[in-house]
């Protein structure tokens, strides 16, 4: 009995994670629905969230893989901002295993709500490819922005894919479909970091991570398949339904 209902928990996750990574590789957003799986299985929080970001690590290699073979990642600027991003995350994680994480959550609550209304009614942004070159100007606030998100990212997670390819978009006026693929290597970044330093902590379980990683690593594959093949008008969408959820879901744990 205890087993059946083992196997059928586990399926579910399994089936949470794969829809979470496959949304997370076009538009972000992915641990709205596999951290809340990781929890409903029964994992304690920071058991959850080291597991959590030990999948999610294969979900953004999955979707990498795919972005940097279609020419979507600049290299050149992965190179300045990677730094910055590891940095940060590296912060973030080893400050959330020490403190609770609310204390930063109104902050991202509301730029969260500012990021969705200006993509909501500025009806080009992210449509066109505008990226003119790196200068000094763009690469100082992109490293800025890399370190501020990659803490992020590390301390508490919801929305960094959205945080990521907004600015991306903003800072080096890149379309969606750039702009997502050039965040998933920054994501990485910080995954990495996070699931090192979780995992040095003692706090992932392996016997949910490994087999979740694998289902994450097809999700994320199947998705940025999907964004890469669709373009700009299929992301764009997505990227705001995920975003209104983040904030639904981050304003029903605040209020």
């Amino acid at each position: 009995m205890f087993e059946d209902l083992f196997t059928i928990k586990f399926l579910v996750l399994a089936l949470l994670c794969f829809l979470g990574a496959f949304i997370d590789s076009i538009a972000g957003g992915g641990g709205l629905i596999t951290l809340p799986a990781y929890m409903a299985s029964g994992l304690p929080p920071h058991l959850a969230l080291g597991t959590n970001k030990m999948s999610g690590l294969f979900s953004s290699i999955g979707s990498s893989i795919n972005y940097a073979r279609s020419g979507k990642v600049n290299w050149t600027l992965m190179k300045y901002l990677l730094p910055f991003s590891f940095t940060g995350a590296f912060i973030g994680v080893k400050a959330v295993i020490r403190t609770k994480a609310e204390s930063i959550s109104y902050i991202v609550f509301v730029a969260l709500v500012l990021v969705f209304l200006y993509t909501l009614f500025n009806k080009k942004i992210g449509q066109e490819n505008e990226f003119e070159g790196l200068t000094k100007k763009n690469l100082i606030e992109g490293a800025i922005m890399a370190l501020v998100i990659g803490f992020y990212n590390g301390f508490l997670g919801p929305g960094t894919g959205s945080f990521l390819a907004f600015f991306l978009i903003k800072i080096f006026k890149y379309d969606f479909i750039n702009g997502n693929g050039n965040a998933r290597i920054l994501n990485l970044a910080g995954n990495i970091t996070g699931f090192l330093v979780f995992l040095a902590n003692g706090k992932i379980l392996l016997n949910y991570g490994i087999p979740i990683s694998i289902v994450m690593f097809l999700g994320a594959q199947c998705g940025s398949h999907c964004a890469i093949l669709k373009g700009n008008k299929f992301i764009k969408p997505i990227f705001l339904i995920v975003t209104v959820l983040t904030i639904l879901k981050m304003f029903f744990q605040l209020f």
